[in-house]
Order: structure tokens, then C-alpha cells, then sequence
């Protein structure tokens, strides 16, 4: 049986609340990951505490235990020409930022003008209710 500290493998699809897949490890090696290593947004982490191999089951997990809610604050201005030139902005297009520790964030951009680029920090799973089918492949 799953505790924390447990190193498990599982594969999973994750759905929106329309049915819409956003992610999926089917057709993939499983997802493999050491279960309260924090690794894992909590809610999923949570999830397989208790299932034992060959399990499967299904949850909901809410914004506060997933991506966080969408907080209207997370938006910037960033003039246009310090974008690169490859490509015209777009609003919907998601460009990838780096923080000064190299992380990559993804940002979606949500206003241009001819001068500047708005765009939103918050996660694009952010404010979203997130359904997980989860299937324990391995409990090492």
C-alpha cells in the first residue's frame, strides 16, 4: 500500500471540467515519483496515499490543491521589441520566461499593442478544477 515516502510509478490522464485532456502519460513511460516529496502538485500526491499496485481510480482536485486560483495581480507590461523577432505576438500565444535561477515559467499573452505585450504569470492551469484518472503501475 501507498504511504509517504513510497516511490511509485503510475500512469494518468488529466482532464478539465469539459472533458478537454490537457495532459496524459498513456502511450509513455509511467510517471514515476516519490509520493510527499513535493514533486507532485499536492492534491495529486495526496491521492494515491492508501492504493496498492494495479489500483486505479479517479479524483477531483481543486485549484487550491493543484495550480493555485487565478490572481488578477499576476499580469505585466513588457515592451514589444524585447520579444524575439522570429514571430508577431499574438494574444493566446504562451511564451516561456526565464527567472534569474534559469527556471523556465510558461506566460500567456492576453493584450498586445503596437508599443507593449501584457502578459500572465499565473500558471495556465491556474484557477482551473483538475479530474485525474491515476493507475498504480509500481510500488518499488
Amino acid at each position: 500500500m501507498i504511504q509517504k515516502g513510497s516511490k511509485i510509478k503510475v500512469h494518468y490522464t488529466g482532464t478539465l471540467e469539459d472533458g478537454a485532456v490537457f495532459d496524459s502519460s498513456e502511450g509513455n513511460e509511467p510517471l514515476e515519483f516519490e509520493v510527499g516529496a513535493g514533486q507532485l502538485i499536492s492534491g495529486f500526491d495526496t491521492a494515491v496515499i492508501g492504493m496498492k499496485q494495479g489500483e486505479e481510480k479517479t479524483v477531483k482536485i481543486p485549484p487550491e490543491q493543484a495550480y493555485g486560483n487565478h490572481e488578477e495581480g499576476l499580469t505585466k507590461k513588457i515592451p514589444r521589441e524585447s520579444l524575439p523577432k522570429e514571430r508577431d505576438p499574438e494574444v493566446g500565444m504562451v511564451l516561456g520566461l526565464s527567472t534569474p535561477d534559469g527556471q523556465q515559467i510558461p506566460t500567456r499573452i492576453i493584450e498586445v499593442t503596437p508599443t507593449d505585450v501584457t502578459i500572465d504569470l499565473n500558471h495556465p492551469l491556474a484557477g482551473k478544477t483538475l479530474n485525474f484518472k491515476i493507475r498504480i503501475v509500481e510500488i518499488a
